[in-house]
């Protein structure tokens, strides 16, 4: 019975892999993510039911456009397939069976689902434009605010450590707000420091502290790479130039995933 509430899950995992494509590609644009039909970026022609299935689609039509032949690029599979398994491998490792399907289990399956909504979002939009998006972080934050109201009534959480974290929200939002609205620079800092505080919230302390050193090791090793790549080149591109290229977001939003899954897994079989 699991392996159809996991099949169930995972279908839907990867239509909502569907969707973090489509707002990956509008939400920059300033397009409509729901109302507007979906289209084809090159030809612009409406795309029918049949082009919208998730990663069935892709691989029956050969990874193009049925009307204009362009290739469509492999990202889009790849954060279908992507989203369907960490779907599923977040309710395997938060223990959700047909058998212990409860307000306990459920509620918090589908706090963490829209968590990683936000992830995927914020992590697509940092990859493709280097830029945090401060409409997906007031996405997170409402989820989040949401999240900690539901600790506090049914779990009894301490409110206390939350409150620090809501008081972090509204000090970098007036900033941003208020002091930097004309640096973009300082904007893109902002709204890392959002997004560190959402994952603090959602994945706690010791998950986030791993998060951001796994992401500056990341980090290292793309400046590493880019370094020799340069070299070989004989490119003329300074330091201060490539650290602009550097998508923060992106980085933040993989390792979270990834040392998520691993302390999860930890947890339910080494008992960390």
């Amino acid at each position: 019975m699991d392996i159809i509430l996991y099949t169930i899950i995972f279908l839907i995992g990867i239509f909502f892999g569907s969707f973090y494509t489509l707002a990956i590609y509008r939400i920059p644009k300033r397009q409509d993510i729901i109302k507007k039909r979906s289209y084809c970026p090159n030809c612009n022609h409406a795309l029918g039911t049949l082009d919208l299935i998730p990663v069935f689609s892709y691989l029956f039509l050969g990874a193009k456009c049925r009307y204009c032949k362009q290739k469509i690029k492999p990202r889009y599979f790849i954060i279908e397939i992507l989203s369907g398994f960490v779907f599923v491998a977040l309710a395997y490792l938060m223990d959700i069976s047909v058998y212990n399907l409860s307000i306990q289990n459920v509620v918090p399956y589908i706090f963490f689902s829209l968590y990683i909504t936000f992830i995927f979002i914020m992590s697509g939009i940092d990859k493709e434009n280097r830029k945090i998006e401060k409409s997906v972080n007031m996405f997170a934050i409402i989820v989040s605010l949401a999240y900690i109201i539901y600790l506090w009534i049914l779990e009894n959480a301490n409110i206390y450590r939350y409150v620090i974290y809501i008081v972090c929200y509204i000090l970098i939002l007036l900033l941003d707000t208020i002091t930097l609205r004309k640096c973009a620079k300082n904007k893109y800092v902002n709204g890392i420091l959002i997004i560190i505080i959402v994952m603090a919230i959602f994945t706690g302390e010791y998950v986030t502290i791993n998060t951001i050193i796994l992401t500056l090791l990341a980090i290292s090793i793309y400046l590493l790479l880019q370094k020799i790549r340069m070299k070989r080149n004989k490119s003329k591109k300074t330091d201060k130039i490539l650290s602009k290229d550097i998508t923060i977001g992106y980085y933040l939003g993989i390792s979270n995933i990834i040392f998520l899954l691993f302390v999860l897994t930890c947890s339910k079989f080494l008992i960390l």
